[in-house]
């Protein structure tokens, strides 16, 4: 379903070319298990990226709580495994927000086109209080936005081998703006993509749908409006473990963000070494395979599958007892060993 012990010093970094599936675990089904643990992004065609393999600047936002963590996290990843991704740091806290940083900001991601983000706990919506006690809040939707969603679940099931998408709706009850979005995604779904398979479900029955038999979506995509998702990828986080392990993107015409799944800050967790970084790991693997750096996206997320499935080092979320520290140590010795192999280059 798509709503997508440590050691104490690591001396050495890694230049390789990164092919090979096995890091570890000599089964097929091994293999077949990490495979299934890469993520799937479409590749920009429209982003301002690098050319001719030079170097790929990236807007870094380390947000609140854990973020600046995070973000040292997956610069240390990047820096041992050599990735051609340099860091444009920009700081926007909601300790102390700032029109400047927020626009600083805005300008750095059309400038480089991708941005890595950590939560920001800055709230803006369209809404006001039109009287004392009294307030309205807009939701507005456009035919041509829901038509481009629409295309982007069914050509990701096209090109990724999902058999159906299931449209998330309240439509019942707001019968313009949700029924225009079931309406589009039907006749998208009827007129262009007419082998996927296509469904609707009431946000509330899907919720509960989700929770009480989540295997009918497996092999599937769900596709719903944004606050509808906020909701259901929250619950499906949840159900494969916590919000420490999922990662989440966003997608514009010409721009792409790409976070964890879930939009908390984990400010009780900071400064302390034990927030699970594998959602932002997994989502820095995300950008990677956007920017078509695949070979790097392969080497961290499998290094990662060995981290977590076969040496199973976890975090205290988890069930585990390790720091987030030692599970980044872990991951950066498994990319050691498999760049150690003789097909690859290895420097130290």
């Amino acid at each position: 379903m798509l709503v997508h012990r440590g050691i104490k010093h690591i001396g050495s970094r890694v230049s390789c070319r990164y092919a090979s599936t096995n890091t570890g675990k000599s089964s097929n089904s091994g293999k077949d298990e990490m495979i299934r643990f890469r993520s799937h992004v479409l590749p920009s065609d429209r982003a301002n990226l690098a050319r001719y393999g030079g170097r790929q600047t990236v807007t870094a936002l380390p947000g609140d709580g854990i973020g600046p963590e995070m973000i040292d996290h997956v610069n240390r990843i990047f820096s041992f495994a050599q990735v051609p991704v340099d860091f444009e740091t920009i700081q926007v806290s909601s300790d102390n927000p700032r029109e400047e940083d927020l626009e600083n900001a805005i300008v750095s991601i059309k400038r480089n086109g991708v941005a890595l983000k950590v939560v920001i706990f800055i709230l803006y919506g369209l809404e006001h209080e039109s009287a004392a006690g009294v307030v309205e809040s807009l939701k507005i939707v456009t035919r041509e936005k829901m038509e481009r969603i629409s295309r982007y679940a069914f050509d990701y099931a096209m090109k990724y081998d999902r058999k159906k998408v299931t449209a998330v709706h309240k439509a019942n009850i707001q019968k313009l703006g949700d029924g225009l979005f079931l309406k589009i995604a039907s006749d998208i779904a009827k007129n262009e993509y007419p082998e996927i398979k296509f469904s609707a479900m009431i946000v509330d029955n899907a919720s509960m749908q989700l929770v009480s038999r989540p295997q009918q979506f497996s092999g599937g995509i769900m596709l719903m409006p944004n606050l509808y998702g906020n909701i259901i990828s929250n619950i499906a986080c949840g159900l494969v473990g916590g919000p420490g392990l999922v990662s989440g993107m966003n997608f514009g015409n010409k721009y792409a963000v790409f976070e964890t799944a879930t939009r908390n800050t984990g400010t009780t967790l900071a400064g302390k070494d034990i927030a699970n970084p594998t959602a932002f790991i997994r989502a820095s693997c995300d950008m990677l395979r956007y920017l078509n750096f695949n070979e790097y996206a392969d080497l961290i997320s499998d290094a990662l599958f060995e981290t977590l499935t076969i040496q199973r080092i976890h975090t205290q979320d988890i069930g585990g007892t390790a720091k987030a520290s030692e599970l980044v140590n872990s991951l950066l010795e498994n990319i050691e060993k498999s760049c150690v192999n003789t097909k690859y280059r290895f420097r130290s």
